[in-house]
């Protein structure tokens, strides 16, 4: 279940910066996001917070740091993109111990800049014609193998961070990179990386199962199908059902449920599974030796946020 927060929960959310404009005739513009240090000597800009992964490679992380040379002085600015997993609530971290693990995936050194052939994205000549000498360009290349941003919908009664992973963009100003940075003088971005969707779709799926009962010659046959494979967050599903009951039983109802599992390695690799969404219908009676299709009244049912771990 992919989360994006609305803001880093360590710091102030970012606020969309006015369009950049190019200074074409069309004057086409591009928005960015822009978050300032608390004692603003520092500000960072960037072009988007969602990086997708194609598989073959990921979005690079790109945009410009805005530095106030008279601050900074012989000191240097250095960025991070961190991604963290933590697999434990907040309020259990005791004698220093955290359940939260924290790598280094890509750093860089941002001002003095280094001597690099990488050309200048589009956004960064854009970002750096508007705002001026101080700003310098930042790139960012996250590893394929790095895993999605995922957030584990905690249960009603607890507090603190959810479980997951979540990648953090963060800038500062200090001598080396493994300085500590301090609040004052460092900004941090909360960003997510999201997996590749791919437009071409498979087979719509279905499937079939009967039971017989013990004595009993006939069986119940159902057979359900879903409208198409992949589903984007808010959509409805729409389920068909078609029932054959040869039986001497008679079907009084039909419950269609959505249930999510998740594998997640902590100690030990374990299965986690939860129901998600459920519909259930009691007016489809089906007797004995008739069918039922619900081609023409579709079963529609919306998944919702739950609790991840049972």
């Amino acid at each position: 279940m992919n989360h994006l927060p609305g803001s880093s929960p360590r710091s102030p959310a970012p606020s969309p910066d006015p369009d950049v404009d190019d200074g074409s005739s069309k004057k086409q513009a591009t928005r960015v996001f822009k978050k300032s240090s608390s004692n603003g000597k520092i500000t960072v800009y960037l072009g988007k917070r969602d990086f997708v992964d194609h598989i073959s490679h990921v979005d690079p992380i790109d945009g410009v740091v805005l530095i106030d040379p008279d601050y900074v002085k012989d000191r240097k600015v250095f960025g991070h993109v961190l991604a963290a997993f933590r697999y434990g609530r907040e309020d259990l971290d005791v004698l220093g111990l955290t359940f939260r693990k924290d790598l280094y995936l890509a750093s860089e050194q941002i001002f003095p800049p280094l001597e690099t052939d990488r050309p200048l994205t589009r956004l960064q000549e854009r970002l750096i014609r508007k705002l001026g000498p101080n700003a310098y360009p930042f790139y960012f290349e996250v590893p394929p193998h790095c895993p999605a941003s995922v957030s584990l919908q905690p249960a009603p009664g607890d507090t603190g961070k959810p479980c997951g992973v979540d990648y953090e963009l963060k800038a500062f100003v200090g001598e080396t990179p493994e300085d500590k940075p301090h609040k004052r003088n460092s900004v941090r971005l909360a960003i997510r990386k999201i997996m590749y969707a791919p437009s071409k779709l498979g087979e719509q799926p279905s499937i079939e199962v009967s039971k017989e009962y013990i004595l009993k010659p006939n069986k119940i046959h159902l057979e359900a199908s879903l409208d198409k494979e992949l589903y984007h967050h808010g959509e409805s599903l729409s389920v068909n059902v078609h029932i054959a009951n040869n039986s001497s039983k008679t079907v009084k109802k039909i419950k269609v449920s959505v249930r999510q599992f998740a594998d997640i390695c902590l100690f030990s690799t374990a299965q986690y599974k939860c129901t998600v969404a459920e519909v259930e219908s009691e007016c489809c009676i089906v007797h004995r030796g008739s069918l039922f299709l619900s081609q023409e009244s579709k079963i529609k049912f919306s998944p919702a946020k739950v609790p991840t771990l049972h």
